[in-house]
């Protein structure tokens, strides 16, 4: 299944607006079928929000945060690389 990296602006968020948004994406995921959120990091720095996805379509994902109320900035397919593949 296709894997995606999503960018999301948030600006500056509290610990209590990242768990209501956490709790709103768990809620629409379970509404839908195929779409898995695997794990997401905070840029506070940055104000942005970069989430690793899976999916069996782009249009899913942009599925999900329209239906969850998420900002999507940018969504990329990736393929995973680890340093153990080239030794």
């Amino acid at each position: 299944m296709p894997k995606y990296i999503l960018v999301r602006t948030v600006g500056e968020v509290s610990e209590k607006e990242i768990e209501a948004a956490a709790v709103r994406s768990l809620a629409t995921l379970d509404e839908m079928t195929g779409v898995r959120w695997i794990r997401s990091y905070y840029s506070a720095e940055e104000g942005k929000l970069y989430c690793e996805y899976e999916a069996p379509s782009v249009d899913l994902v942009y599925e999900h945060a329209r239906k969850a109320q998420l900002p999507l900035d940018h969504c990329s397919v990736v393929r995973e690389l680890e340093p153990a593949m080239f030794r």
